[in-house]
Order: C-alpha cells, then sequence, then structure tokens
C-alpha cells in the first residue's frame, strides 16, 4: 500500500512540459533511486513530493500525518540561527531537554544543581538514548561548535547541516536530493549502513553508483517526461536497461527497413489508389510517425590532444605547509612519473585541495621545493565552480580561453564546434551562463579545462552535479587520457575505476602512499583490524575458510560459533543493562560520560562479533 502517491502530475516551466500524466507509488520500507540525466526534471519532481512546489497539474497524495523530510541540493537557511537553533526545534521537547543539557555541560563551571534537573528531566523523558544518537549524527557529518552562526558557514557545512537535521528528526519518508555531495568516503559509508538499517522509506537521487547500489531496492527512471519502474538496485537496473534499448534498437532497425520498402511501394501506386490499399497506406503513415518519432540521443564527446610531456614532469621535495599553526601536510616527498593515476583521499578539512593548490602553483608551500618540467601544462578543475559575471553568454566564456582548440584527431574545431560536442545547441551557446543548471554549469567548466590541452590533469570533485550518463563519458575519457591523472573524489567507483595509487591524508600533516584502489585499501584496512581484534587462533581459521571454502564446520569451528552466540547475547545484555542505568534518575554526570562510552565500546564489540557469526553461518 503506498502511504506517498501522485494522480496525473504534470509541471511545466514558461511552457515547456517536463513530465505529464506521472502516477507515482511509494510504499512503507521502499528505498527509491531516481535516475535520468539532466534537465529532465528530477530535482522538480522531488520537490512537487516533498510539498515545496505545487505542480502545475494533478496533485500528491500522502497518508494522513505522513511526515515528510527532504534534503536539497542547495539548503536554504536562517542566517542569523545559530546551529544549535537549527539543529533543535522549539516545538520538539526532548531536542529541547538535550540542548539545555549540552549548554550547561559546556559551561566552565558546570551549575549542579541544574545539570542535576536536568538530568532528571532527561531520565523521565527517556531520551540519554536519543541524545547519544544526535551526538553520534552530528559527530560523523562534522558538525562541532553549535554556537556558530549559519551565516559563517561554508556551502559544504551547511548541506552536512541539512543533513544532519533530516537524518535526527528521522521522518517517515526521506527525500534526498545528492545526499553524497560534501561528504568523504568514510562518511558515505557510514550514511549508507544508516539508510539502510530498520525499514526507511527512501526516495533519492544521487550520481554516487556505490551509494546507488548498495541503498536502493528499486530504480525509477525518468526520461522524456515519462516514468520507468525496475524492482531492484541499479546493477539490476543496468542489466534490464541494457536488454531494453536492445530490443528497442532491433525494432527501431527492423521498422526503419521496412518503411523503406512501403515507401518504394507509395511510389509505384498510381494516383487512383484502390480501397484494398487503404490499410496499407495508413499503416504506412503510421509506421512513419513512429520512425519519425524517435530521437536519436545526443551523446557528449570528450576528445583532445594532449600536449607533449618529458621526462621532468613534477617534483615535491619534502614540503610542508600549516594554516594558523594546523599541519596540512608534513615533508611530503614525490616524484610524478608518465602515466601516474592518482587518487586522492582522506577526511573532509585533511589538506586534499590544498595540496592540489600547492601542485598548480595557487600557493607556496612553508618549507621545501616544488619543481615543475618545463612541458607540464596543468588542466585544474577546481571544486569551487565556474566563475563569471551576469552578463556572459556561453560562447564569450569559451572564447576567453581560446578560438580554437586541436582536437585527438588533428582536426581544428572553433569554440561553437566545441561547444556543440560538449552538448551546447546554438541557442544555448547565445544565452547568458547564469541561465544554465548546476550540471551544466559544471560541463562548461570541463570544457574550459580541457580546452588548454593539458597533459597533466588535476580534478577535484568533477562529479558533483553531473548526470550519470555524463560521467561514463568522462570515466571513458579519463581511461584513455595518456597524461597525468590526479583525481580527489568521494566517488568510490570512480577513483576504483580510474586510479592505481592514493595519497591518503591520514591527518596531521601525514600523507600515506598506498599502491592499489580504493576498494583494495579498504579491505587492506578490515583485515588489520580483524588482526586485531581476533585471536591469532580465530585468524587462522579465518584464512583457511577463505582460501578453502567448507561443506561442513570443524569441531572448532563449531565450538566457536557457539561461544560467539553466548558472547552475544552476553554484551546485549550489558548494553541493556547499561541503557537502563542511563534513565535512572540519581546518576551523576560524570558516571554518564562513563557509561555512554562503555555502550559505544559493546556496539563496536558487537558489531564485530556478529559479523564474525555471520560468516560462520554461511560456511555451515
Amino acid at each position: 500500500m503506498s502511504i506517498l502517491s501522485t494522480e496525473k502530475l504534470g509541471h511545466a516551466f514558461n511552457d515547456t512540459w517536463l513530465f505529464k500524466e506521472l502516477y507515482l507509488g511509494i510504499s512503507k520500507g521502499e528505498r527509491i533511486s531516481l535516475v535520468g540525466i539532466n534537465g529532465t526534471g528530477k530535482s522538480t519532481l522531488l520537490r512537487i513530493l516533498s510539498g515545496i512546489l505545487n505542480p502545475t497539474e494533478g496533485k500528491v497524495v500522502t497518508e494522513r500525518d505522513l511526515q515528510i523530510g527532504y534534503l536539497e541540493q542547495d539548503p536554504k537557511f536562517n542566517e542569523e540561527e545559530s546551529i544549535s537553533d537549527f539543529i533543535y526545534s522549539i516545538n520538539n521537547k526532548q531536542q529541547q531537554l538535550i540542548r539545555e543539557y549540552e549548554e550547561a555541560v559546556s559551561e566552565e563551571i558546570p551549575n549542579e544543581d541544574l545539570l542535576n534537573k536536568l538530568m532528571d528531566e532527561m531520565s523521565n523523558e527517556n531520551v540519554w538514548e536519543y541524545e547519544y544518537e544526535i551526538k553520534t549524527i552530528l559527530g560523523r557529518l562534522g558538525i562541532q561548535h553549535l554556537e556558530q552562526k549559519i551565516a559563517t558557514l561554508s556551502g559544504g557545512q551547511r548541506k552536512r547541516l541539512a543533513l544532519a537535521k533530516l537524518l535526527i528528526d528521522d521522518p517517515d519518508v526521506y527525500i534526498l536530493d545528492e545526499p553524497t555531495n560534501h561528504l568523504d568516503i568514510e562518511t558515505i559509508e557510514w550514511l549508507e549502513n544508516f539508510l539502510t538499517t530498520g525499514q526507511k522509506t527512501i526516495l533519492l537521487v544521487t550520481h554516487d553508483r556505490y551509494f546507488l547500489d548498495n541503498v536502493s531496492n528499486q530504480i525509477i527512471e525518468l526520461d522524456k517526461g515519462k516514468i520507468a519502474v525496475f524492482k531492484g538496485n541499479y546493477s539490476y537496473y543496468l542489466e534490464k536497461k541494457a536488454e531494453l534499448d536492445s530490443a528497442d534498437e532491433a525494432a527501431f532497425e527492423k521498422n526503419k527497413n521496412l518503411l523503406r520498402k512501403e515507401l518504394e511501394w507509395m511510389r509505384r501506386q498510381p494516383k487512383a489508389r484502390s480501397t484494398k490499399s487503404k490499410s496499407r497506406i495508413d499503416s504506412f503513415y503510421e509506421l512513419e510517425d513512429k520512425t519519425k518519432g524517435r530521437q536519436e540521443k545526443s551523446q557528449l564527446e570528450l576528445s583532445v590532444k594532449v600536449s607533449r610531456q618529458g621526462n621532468k614532469i613534477l617534483e615535491l621535495h619534502k614540503i610542508s605547509k600549516s594554516f594558523e599553526n594546523i599541519a596540512i601536510l608534513k615533508n611530503f616527498d614525490y616524484t610524478f612519473k608518465k602515466g601516474d593515476r592518482i587518487g586522492v583521499a582522506g577526511k573532509n578539512g585533511t589538506g586534499k585541495s590544498t595540496l592540489l593548490n600547492l601542485v598548480t602553483g595557487k600557493i607556496s608551500p612553508d618549507k621545501g621545493a616544488i619543481n615543475v618540467g618545463e612541458t607540464t601544462v596543468f588542466g585544474y578543475y577546481r571544486q569551487g565552480g565556474l566563475e563569471f559575471t551576469d552578463d556572459e553568454r556561453v560562447l564569450d566564456v569559451v572564447k576567453n580561453i581560446a578560438e580554437y582548440i586541436t582536437m585527438a584527431d588533428g582536426k581544428t574545431l572553433t569554440a561553437s564546434q566545441v561547444l556543440t560536442h560538449f552538448l551546447f545547441p546554438p541557442a544555448k551557446q547565445f544565452g547568458m551562463v547564469s541561465k544554465l543548471s548546476g550540471g551544466e554549469k559544471k560541463r562548461l567548466q570541463l570544457m574550459r579545462v580541457l580546452m588548454k590541452n593539458p597533459n597533466f590533469l588535476i580534478l577535484d570533485e568533477p562529479t558533483n552535479d553531473l548526470d550519470i550518463d555524463t560521467l561514463n563519458v568522462l570515466e571513458d575519457f579519463l581511461l584513455n587520457f595518456s597524461g597525468v591523472l590526479m583525481l580527489v573524489s568521494h566517488d568510490r567507483y570512480l577513483i576504483d575505476r580510474l586510479t592505481e595509487q592514493l595519497f591518503i591524508f591520514e591527518g596531521s600533516g601525514v600523507v600515506r602512499i598506498y599502491t592499489g584502489n580504493y576498494t583494495d585499501y579498504r579491505l587492506e584496512q578490515e583485515e588489520e583490524k580483524s588482526s586485531l581484534k581476533e585471536a591469532p587462533k580465530t585468524q587462522i581459521q579465518v584464512q583457511e575458510a577463505l582460501s578453502s571454502p567448507k561443506k561442513k564446520l570443524s569441531f572448532k569451528e563449531e565450538q566457536e560459533i557457539l561461544n560467539m552466540e553466548k558472547s552475544i547475547t552476553d554484551i546485549e545484555n550489558k548494553i541493556k543493562a547499561l541503557t537502563e542505568e542511563l534513565n535512572t534518575i540519581n546518576i551523576d554526570h560524570k558516571r554518564l560520560i562513563e557509561v555512554s562510552t562503555e555502550i559505544q565500546t559493546l556496539n563496536e564489540t558487537l558489531e564485530f562479533n556478529s559479523l564474525r557469526w555471520l560468516e560462520l553461518s554461511e560456511l555451515k
């Protein structure tokens, strides 16, 4: 049964219909991803379903008292509010109690009487577990200094703040527009786990294919104003879509061949046609309409000449950089080689963009030296986006770089011809840049970078706001790019496919050089964690199980699974007892912190033991 649905939904902008007669139903527990190229109306549909935008026609029907949480691509805030004002809703008693308690604890000299009073109230309202959840969400999303004004936050911080509020409120339906933008990879993996725990109902738009595949259990494609539903994750959708496209192409070719024969027959017919052939004539016109009605999909073309590259490319000699006494890089040393394909990974704020700015000479190191080869030509795609003035046309922005560009095949194209390759038709070329969508601006920015024929390409979060079709074309281009590639991205699929080496920013100025892609790195990290937690005997058992799968558990493994079951039960009972202690009236705030820490440790142990139990159960 649908808890959120549409009836004959349609919406138009300036007499142009994005979609009409849409029927869509979302049932409890469904996790749906909405896919489609830029400009098809995905974000518009999300805004209508969330109640932010009224449709041109039709209506949205919801279950009574249904709470819908909506995360916009660019969230809007009251600039005068603090983070705390935004997070803790005035009309939510539990949130207000938590806010008062947090403020009381943060005082230099805490008021013991006030703290005891608040803790009693929190115990009576059973909010200690909720308070722990809020702290976890804020910590994972890097939200600190709750007294800070929202007006001082960056675009990335605002997006994470809006996401945090949505997760804290835990609505009946989550509607998420590009939730992974501005998140580092570890946080994205945590968010995946958060959204797939329990029976959450989700409708999302994302370009992150791993996230899309791991979270979704249904795909809805919006194309040419119509929707198609695929019951399964993104991998299933791709498989079925390929089958449908193949069948569609075969049907189109068959119709074309038939039309050719029918056209010859029509030309041979005398003017006074018989009644007997009228049905065939009608069929001809119907077939002609079908063939003409098919629109060939425009395809983005990425193909540029790569400048000649000498033996000396770029050398980083013991470079160090700090900001306000915070170390970003310490004695980092690396010599770039021909064909290097390097992914740059690490948590937000650890210095990834700083390294790119050092490499390209935008800033200088505090210590060390950077030597650039004479033939090195940088192409730097910045995360910040395209810089332009309101009175600039699309064509002018390109001509400011060059009137002509040499393509990979040696042909020289005009700025206008290159724009056409990048899916900017003449009507768009003479329009204002300010009128372009977010994805179109990103595409234009990428084009300007490639027009310089770089042989050292640096891409800082290139996937934000690009649709999946454009990303696929970009990937194919980068796979064949013969120069040096440095890629900063939270898109694990992109890093896995395009890079062979990683610079891992571990914080405090430490950068680890790792040979392999991101999945290799994460597997190695998990193995290291397991080796720290498991006894040597258990390690041997795991290795044996992986190298030679068994149809039957050994006696030792049988004993281990029995012990694991008892251990899991004991830990769950401890967590339950500690949670009950949290809700007692007389607990003091020092003991409260101790109990909260112990619960967190027990939860981590429980997760590890549960995974080991599942592994043994599967073998059994």
